[in-house]
Parts: C-alpha cells; structure tokens; sequence
C-alpha cells in the first residue's frame, strides 16, 4: 500500500512540475514575442548566415575530408541555431527577467530554481528544435544532403548543444548588468565558436595545428557529433572523445549556473 501510495504521489508531483514548466514557458513565449529584435534574430539569422558562407565552402575541398558542401552548410545552420536561437537570445532573456524582478517573484512562489530556469529557457530551445527540423528537411530537398548515415550521433549532439548553449547564456547573464550590454557579454562565445567550433570554418578545414584545441571549445563536440549523423564518418578526434567532452562540458556548464547564476538585479 505504501509503495503505491509513493508512486501516486511522485506521479502527481510530475505532473504539478510538467504543469507550472508548461505555464511559466507560455509566459515566456509571450514576452519572447513581444521583442521583435530578438525574434527576427533567432528566426532569420540561423536560416540566412549559412548561404553567405555558401562561396567559401565552394573552395574547399571537402569532399576530400567526406563531407560535401551541402552537409557543411547544414551543420553551419544548427551551430547557428544553437549560438542564436538560444544562447544570444537567452542572454538577453535572463538579463531581463532578473532587472525586471520576475526571477526573484518566481522564486517565492512554487517553482524550484531549476524550473524557473528551465522553464524560461523552453521557448528559445524549442525555437531551435523547429530549425533544426525546418533546415534538415530543406537542406535534404534543396542540397541533396540525404538522410543521416547516424542518426544516433545527432540526437546527443542536439542535445548538448541545447544544453550547452542555455547553460552558458545562464552563466553569461550573471555577468552582464543590462539588456543593452548583452550584446557585448555574448560576443566572444560567439565569435570563438563560429571560427573554432567548425560552424562557419569546417573542423576538417581547420589547421592541424590547432583543430585539437578547437575540439575542446563548448560546441565543438556537438557540431562534430551533428556532422557525423549525416556523414556517418566522425572529424576530429573521434566519436568517444566528442561524446566524452559533449558530457564533461554539459556537467560544467550545468554546474557553473548553480554556482554562479545570479538572481538579484545587478544595481
């Protein structure tokens, strides 16, 4: 009797949990909506960028490191999701929500800490998921990619990169004061992830000299274990060692946040 008393009871915290997630997440789309800036950002910005990088991906031979023009620009695409469907996009959110006090009402209320940032977090992932799918199936039509040879690959490389690029925009939003300066605070992840982590330069492009280090920057294993679904042949270190620094800097990311987050308006 006590063992389904126990289980009845963990069901209806779920559900109460699934329930305030769903709620504080419609919120959170509402005000998403209402800031154009940020909207056109996260929609336009990840479908436009990888047709600009289209000549230079012309001349490089790709095809000699297994990967063909079209998956290098598919893979472009999700990297730019990931940097700004979520993680810019993200930054902002949580600057705002925290100099606006919503942060600090939330956390008198029900809501865990982990729910409130989960929960303000789930417009900007599921924005990128819709790319994701959008820009897969358009880049299979017009680019010929074809279907992944590893699906499996992709799913934890989506995974990560989401993750990832949430947990880190958390982290970066600790640091910056106002929604203006989170421009600036968000610029040098950017800017190293889209010129190391094999988004606008292919990591099989990359020079031998520092393609090992690129492959340690916090996207980097995501972007390879997306490209290996579809090629089905991994670059850079191998399909372990992604997996393995995928983890390592999910963990850290999710660790800094609990640590470092902060919650009170920075006045």
């Amino acid at each position: 009797m006590s063992g389904a008393v126990r289980t009845s009871a963990g069901r209806q915290l779920r559900t109460s949990a699934g329930r305030r997630l769903g709620a504080l997440g419609r919120a959170e789309l509402a005000l998403l909506g209402r800031n154009r800036g940020a909207v056109v950002t996260a929609l336009l910005v990840p479908l436009a960028l990888p047709f600009t990088v289209r000549g230079a991906y012309a001349r490089l031979d790709l095809k000699a490191h297994g990967v063909s023009a079209g998956i290098a620009m598919l893979t472009a695409a999700i990297g730019f999701s990931f940097l700004f469907a979520v993680y810019t996009a993200l930054v902002g959110a949580f600057v705002a929500r925290r100099e606006e006090l919503v942060l600090k009402r939330l956390r008198t209320g029900e809501l865990s800490d982990t729910e409130i940032l989960t929960g303000t977090a789930l417009p900007a992932v599921g924005l990128g998921l819709a790319q994701v799918l959008v820009l897969s199936v358009g880049c299979a039509l017009l680019l010929h990619t074809g279907p992944p040879k590893a699906p499996w690959l992709i799913l934890p490389g989506l995974l990560s990169g989401f993750v990832v690029s949430a947990a880190l925009a958390a982290v970066t939003a600790s640091f910056t004061r106002t929604t203006e300066s989170a421009q600036v605070t968000a610029l040098p992840l950017l800017l190293v992830s889209m010129l190391g982590s094999g988004i606008t330069v292919p990591a099989a492009a990359l020079p031998d000299r520092i393609a090992p280090l690129c492959a340690l920057l916090p996207l980097s294993p995501a972007i390879q274990l997306v490209e290996a679904g579809w090629t089905g042949r991994p670059s850079g270190p191998g399909t372990p060692a992604a997996l393995a620094t995928a983890l390592a800097w999910t963990v850290v990311a999710v660790f800094a946040v609990r640590r470092w987050f902060r919650w009170e308006p920075r006045r």
